[in-house]
């Protein structure tokens, strides 16, 4: 059957001589595996638009049966005008993409969350303030479509976030998975934010690299398989 999705490029990995094997996060029908032909031919007109995080239209031949299916037209559609010339906009979008391929795992159709990250990217390509903390906003915020937002009400005078609990708590934990107060304080900041209003959100040099360390763990503790991270060393190098 011939069907048609929008979709977001999560990875790709050669396959013989010119083709591809690209994971996207469609529309229509979740993560879908999709080998594209002659892609990486001299001739070929679609070698950038398979980059990470890249939107797309596509035709493809689709077959429950299969694991992967097999594209007949694809194409770059919104056209990103900063991402992929922006060293800071790259950056994370590389790790984003590496976070969401080892996240999005279901082959069932989940518009909400596709929109979120649709909308959420190209506000981010667009965005002319400085292009820092948009990979924490989207972490902290696809939380919600996943399953595990955390609560970050709190009524104390001061609080620490406790990964385990996914809540703030008023006493330091006695285990190791917890916010310190101050990067608490930041991620409550961080949840009633917008994407429109993130230019607001001003933090440090080093807060930024400990906030995008506890996500990355609080994920780990709600995906077992996810793993090192390996562009997370690139990411808190640039911003270092």
């Amino acid at each position: 059957m011939l069907t048609s999705t929008e979709g977001i490029v999560l990875s790709v990995i050669k396959y013989g001589e010119t083709s591809v094997i690209a994971t996207i996060f469609t529309k229509e029908s979740g993560r879908q595996s999709y080998i594209i032909n002659s892609v990486r031919s001299r001739r070929a007109k679609n070698r950038l638009i398979l980059q990470p995080l890249f939107l797309v239209d596509l035709e493809a031949y689709h077959k429950e049966t299969r694991d992967i299916q097999r594209v007949k037209e694809i194409k770059n559609f919104p056209v990103y005008q900063n991402i992929p010339f922006d060293v800071r906009k790259s950056a994370q979008v590389f790790f984003l993409a590496e976070i969401l391929n080892k996240t999005l795992r279901e082959q069932e159709s989940y518009p909400e969350m596709f929109s979120f990250l649709k909308n959420s990217l190209l506000f981010f390509d667009l965005d002319e303030s400085p292009a820092v903390n948009f990979h924490l906003y989207l972490l902290f915020h696809l939380t919600e479509y996943l399953g595990f937002l955390p609560d970050m009400r709190f009524t104390a005078s001061e609080g620490w976030f406790d990964l385990h609990k996914g809540v703030v708590v008023d006493c330091e934990p006695s285990h190791m998975f917890y916010a310190n107060r101050d990067a608490t304080v930041a991620l409550c900041r961080l949840s009633t934010l917008k994407i429109g209003e993130l230019s607001r959100f001003t933090i440090s040099h080093s807060m930024r690299g400990y906030l995008t360390s506890k996500l990355v763990e609080y994920y780990k503790l709600h995906f077992e398989h996810l793993g090192e991270i390996k562009s997370l060393k690139i990411l808190q190098e640039l911003f270092s």
